[in-house]
């Protein structure tokens, strides 16, 4: 726990936190009695997020004295980040062109939130801040939940509301809130090209223990094959239907909606329209990605969770056939999760076995539909 300072730039004057609370707390003004802040716990590195905080405290209102917790959220562009120092300099200022660090507060500022499907929602906004220097804030309300477990129901319901979320007409004239131009291709030509192909066609990737172990050389093999049709699969990938898209719907990223059933989107960073059935690959593979274990065989994980994303798109009245959502996914689960499914530097073995499975599976689904 600690004062405010530790929120520096992210720190707003006294009277509009009193505000923000007061809003929170659906009262007509707000006293401030005492203030902490606590960094949130969060293992996955981000190339863009600076700081993410919880502020709690006391208020006086005219209802009494109340509790309040909120979110806060610092985003910076990634040219900023210690990891940009990585991109070699001659692909540095498209590299920072190509990162979105903008989105997510201009979802929270488009109302987004009142045009969303029936069972999903996601925190209300109580401020959003831009800051110079390429930075910008978010305040939300925090989202109390209990999270239920990810078994294969929870994933078919959840994939449902994800075809529901593309299929929503309303949500059209939301979807490019932060007019940032992409196309698959586009990530092909620029993180696949630069760092992903390389690594694999590298002779020296394979010869890690852990590597050789979990992928073993058919693996390998197969993924170099496919890695050299990444462009083909990009340009056939772009010409499918393309629909509005949460743009990072994994798990951790789709919390336990107030109504049973319910979801609550958080962690809108990469919102924008993309191919018809994009979120199934995070969905699907992004806890694998960390190492965990899926609710079910991932064949039968994913039969479930097309079929129903295709009925949530179909309850909305986008009629797409499931045979072209198939093979969506089979392209989008292999450029994106894939190809990209060698470990880091010192993942363990367990990680690395789950990454191998999904690059399986990823390439099983490419044969399949194609």
């Amino acid at each position: 726990m600690g004062d405010r300072s530790l929120l520096g730039v992210a720190d707003v004057a006294d009277d509009e936190l009193a505000r923000m609370v007061a809003e929170l707390l659906g009262q007509p003004h707000a006293e401030l009695v005492d203030v902490t802040v606590e960094p949130v716990r969060y293992d996955v590195a981000s190339i863009t997020t600076v700081a993410r905080s919880w502020v709690s405290g006391t208020a006086r209102t005219p209802g009494g004295e109340k509790p309040f917790r909120l979110f806060v959220k610092h985003v910076q562009a990634w040219h900023h980040s210690p990891f940009f120092q990585l991109v070699p300099d001659h692909l540095r200022e498209t590299a920072a062109a190509s990162y979105p660090w903008r989105i997510e507060a201009a979802v929270y500022e488009s109302g987004l939130a009142g045009h969303l499907p029936d069972d999903l929602s996601m925190p209300r906004s109580l401020g959003v801040f831009w800051l110079p220097e390429d930075q910008v804030v978010v305040w939300l309300e925090a989202v109390a939940h209990e999270e239920p477990p990810w078994d294969p129901d929870r994933f078919e319901r959840v994939a449902h509301l994800l075809g529901r979320l593309s299929g929503c007409a309303a949500l059209d004239e939301r979807g490019e809130v932060a007019d940032f131009p992409w196309r698959t291709a586009d990530y092909v030509r620029g993180r696949l090209a630069a760092q992903v192909l390389p690594a694999v066609a590298d002779d020296t990737t394979w010869e890690s223990p852990v590597v050789a172990e979990a992928f073993g050389d058919h693996l390998r093999d197969r993924l170099r094959i496919a890695c050299a049709a990444a462009a083909s699969y990009a340009e056939e990938l772009d010409a499918l239907p393309w629909f509005v898209s949460h743009g990072d719907a994994s798990p951790g990223n789709l919390l336990p909606g107030r109504e049973p059933g319910g979801v609550v989107l958080v962690d809108f960073g990469f919102w924008m329209p993309k191919p018809v059935g994009f979120d199934l690959g995070q969905l699907v593979g992004g806890d694998v990605q960390l190492g965990r274990v899926p609710a079910l065989p991932l064949d039968e994980l994913d039969e479930r969770c097309v079929a129903a994303y295709t009925r949530g798109l179909a309850a909305e009245g986008a009629q797409v056939d499931l045979a072209v959502v198939r093979r969506a996914h089979a392209l989008q689960l292999f450029l994106f999760a894939g190809a990209s499914s060698l470990p880091d530097p010192g993942m363990s073995l367990e990680v690395t076995r789950a990454r191998a499975a999904l690059a399986r599976h990823s390439l099983d689904l490419l044969d399949r539909t194609g």
